[in-house]
């Protein structure tokens, strides 16, 4: 019987009885079964805590700039599960997609995929179809038990190692970092995109023997007047930079524009450019396709402006980490009068360490549950009960609905105001989708 999208979507969460279901025994022996097909030449694979869609937009934008055929794959989606899988910078289509989970449950038996497994398998059948060039994968959850780890990476990029998904992957940041460098290989690169990493993650990678690369020693990016310098060590001469005047030895890049706002994206790029660096011999180095991808990369739902007068923002930031960027991007781009939030998240996120990542930033929260989530979702009474060891009860405002949410801030809200739609990507995808239909914005 065909299926249409949303039929199979419905129906994969129904196949497992449980929405995450960390290991590879499962969807490995379904992968075996479809013939395991390499999806590119060259894999790279993006963990972390924060900045993994960023990051693979980044690779995907350079890539794409130098002529590569790229096929990337995120999660999760905004408002169409057809964002989850891009080749040559195209959303993959219903048909292809359809196809494709009617593959993998020829071929699954009695085995039961979850969701995430489903969608991780049809990516990598797609991109084995399509004689790519490089394949960008994002890591879902974790990294050594998440299902992306089926494929060996050429390089792998850890972005941030913070505290997130608590439940599965550990209670500080030494049992995540050491969960997430499961997806290091012996012998090949290992970028590591923070500079002060949990010892962990860096036992972890030398374990496995892993080439490290890691922020602030083997390569960085530094301020300039107009631009960004970027510097990797050794490798051979310079690109861009004066090998008798430069005080790093290797390659040197200067950086103009990056769209992206938040604090954070310049050290994602300079993760990304690594990456990079450390495929040269594969791939070429082609500084300038470089900093034009750079310069072209756009990503919903990160600081994206939708209205002014009041000013509308929508960012993604759903654990303390990702406050914190908030709150400094706040910090240095004050609005001309309050900040108001509208604001959820899943249950299984910090809530309390959110808001006092943000502390007085936010002048009132108007909060929203969210109905779509399942069993990680939450009504506003509960979102509520978080907030309020960190917000005072006259600081916050319960709604029904995400759209009830964002209408009282509007009404709220002076056009010298700014509103600030953030945490999980439920929220996004709500003020994106009303901005689509005409409504909310």
């Amino acid at each position: 019987m065909s299926r249409t999208l949303a039929e199979w979507l419905d129906y994969q969460q129904r196949v497992h009885p449980r929405a995450i279901e960390l290991g590879l025994e499962r969807v490995r022996a379904v992968w075996q079964r479809l013939a395991a097909p390499p999806p590119a030449p060259v894999v790279i694979s993006v963990g972390g805590t924060n900045g993994k869609g960023s990051t693979v937009a980044f690779l995907q934008a350079m890539l794409l700039a130098s002529g590569r055929r790229v096929g990337a794959y995120t999660s999760p989606h905004l408002l169409r599960y057809n964002e989850r899988v891009r080749i040559a910078g195209r959303e993959a289509d219903d048909a292809a997609l359809c196809a494709a989970f009617a593959r993998i449950e020829a071929a699954r038996g009695d085995v039961a995929l979850t969701y995430f497994e489903f969608g991780t398998l049809a990516a990598l059948l797609l991109f084995a179809d399509a004689a790519l060039d490089v394949a960008v994968l994002e890591v879902g959850l974790g990294g050594r038990l998440d299902a992306v780890n089926l494929v060996d990476a050429d390089v792998a990029i850890v972005t941030t190692v913070d505290l997130d998904h608590q439940d599965w992957l550990g209670r500080d940041r030494d049992s995540i970092g050491r969960e997430k460098a499961g997806i290091f290989r012996a012998g090949r690169p290992a970028v590591i995109g923070e500079r002060d990493p949990p010892q962990g993650l860096l036992a972890a990678a030398a374990a496995v023997q892993a080439r490290v690369l890691r922020a602030g020693r083997d390569f960085d990016v530094r301020a300039r007047i107009d631009a960004w310098r970027w510097w990797s060590r050794g490798g051979g001469e310079p690109d861009g930079g004066d090998p008798a005047t430069d005080e790093e030895p290797g390659s040197a890049l200067i950086i103009g524009e990056i769209a992206l706002e938040a604090p954070h994206q310049i050290d994602n790029a300079a993760a990304a450019l690594a990456a990079l660096w450390a495929l040269r011999d594969r791939l070429g180095w082609d500084p300038a396709a470089w900093v034009a991808g750079l310069a072209r990369t756009r990503l919903p739902g990160r600081l994206q402006r939708l209205a002014d007068a009041p000013e509308l923002r929508v960012d993604v930031a759903h654990n303390p980490q990702a406050a914190r960027e908030l709150a400094a991007w706040l910090d240095a781009h004050p609005a001309r009068g309050r900040t108001l939030a509208v604001f959820s998240a899943l249950a299984d996120k910090d809530i309390a360490g959110i808001a006092a990542a943000l502390g007085a930033r936010i002048a009132h929260w108007h909060v929203a549950g969210i109905a779509d989530a399942g069993a990680r979702g939450l009504d506003a009474d509960a979102v509520a009960a978080r907030l309020a060891p960190v917000i005072r009860a006259d600081r916050r405002s319960m709604h029904a609905d995400l759209a009830a949410a964002l209408a009282a801030a509007r009404a709220d809200a002076t056009p010298q105001d700014r509103i600030v739609a953030f945490g999980s990507f439920h929220v996004v995808a709500a003020v994106l989708a009303g901005s689509e239909a005409g409504a909310g914005v």
